[in-house]
């Protein structure tokens, strides 16, 4: 699971830069473009905690999951209030890409606790 969390997280840190990057050479750079990015940081500090820290290590699972849940909520969220005039543009395609990544690793997260139950 700390290995989903770190290229989780990297994942997310490569869609805040090509957003950024493609704000930039269009004129219209933003640190907003950034966010997939920060949440991917600390996603991926978590995933490397949780590898260098064995005892530490549900601790950090749960809090990146709790993240990466976040992570989902919150660009779905401002999808779902604007579904009527969503146009293809870098924004929206980097939230959809930010939710998307975020949500499968919740669905890991939650098949992986639930297969350690049992």
């Amino acid at each position: 699971m700390q290995s989903a969390a770190i290229w989780t997280g990297r994942i997310l840190i490569i869609i805040g830069i090509f957003g950024y990057v493609y704000g930039f050479y269009g004129g219209k750079a933003s640190i907003t473009a950034m966010i997939p990015a920060f949440f991917g940081i600390v996603i991926t500090a978590l995933g490397h905690l949780a590898q260098i820290k064995e005892s530490l290590s549900k601790h950090a699972m749960h809090a990146a999951l709790l993240v990466a849940l976040l992570g989902f909520l919150l660009p779905a969220g401002r999808l779902a209030m604007k579904l009527g005039e969503i146009e293809l543009s870098a924004a929206y395609v980097s939230q959809i890409a930010m939710a998307l990544v975020c949500l499968l690793f919740v669905l890991l997260g939650v098949r992986s606790f639930v297969a350690a139950r049992q």
